[in-house]
């Protein structure tokens, strides 16, 4: 049985996920081996193994966490007992700032997407498409409601607004001259603006 935590007593789940990170940020995951993953986390193969089948589960797992958190807040701010523009406004802002909180495992997701098993990538979509519904049906209440204008299909809203957010790790920088919270609050406001009757 593997121990649970090596060294420091950081647990070596999160201590293989942070050298994942570091690494596949810094390399790439394809120029990343199991044995340089092991050697920065300061565990063995067989506590990789234990806790992650593969490199293509750690990939999955960097991403996972990110969109399970990114689902429970969106969950939360949906079900929340506000208007509907501000439910809206408050998962747009969030996953903006989400995302920029975990800059580096968004940026290593999309560069390395393509590289996980057919299985895994399938997983991603489906764990993905729930998100973007939950995100959609917030667009969709408003443009019933004629709180938002219903020009623009609910569908095109939504890619409009995550393709901002997927482009964020070609161009931000926390040095930069905006925050992240910022770059949230512009990012909402121009969706908001887009919706507006």
């Amino acid at each position: 049985m593997a121990r649970t935590t090596e060294g420091d007593g950081t647990p070596v789940p999160q201590r293989l996920l942070a050298a994942a990170t570091r690494l596949f940020a810094e390399r790439g995951y394809d120029r990343t081996s199991v044995q340089e993953i092991v050697e920065a986390a300061g565990v063995t193969k067989g506590a990789l193994y234990h806790y992650f089948g593969s490199k293509d589960d750690l990939l999955h797992e960097i991403y996972g966490r990110v969109l399970r958190l990114q689902q429970e807040r969106l969950d939360a701010f949906a079900d929340a007992d506000a208007p509907v523009e501000q439910r809206l406004r408050d998962a747009a802002a969030d996953v903006v700032v989400t995302t920029l909180e975990h800059l580096d495992d968004a940026t290593i997701f999309f560069r390395s997407m393509h590289q996980l098993s057919p299985e895994k990538h399938k997983q991603v979509r489906v764990e993905r498409r729930r998100y973007h519904e939950r995100f959609r049906a917030l667009i969709e209440e408003g443009q019933r409601t004629g709180v938002f204008s219903s020009r623009t299909p609910a569908d095109l809203v939504v890619d409009y607004h995550f393709g901002s957010v997927h482009h964020l790790s070609t161009w931000y920088r926390p040095e930069g001259p905006l925050s992240g919270r910022e770059v949230a609050d512009h990012l909402a406001d121009l969706l908001l603006r887009a919706l507006r009757p």
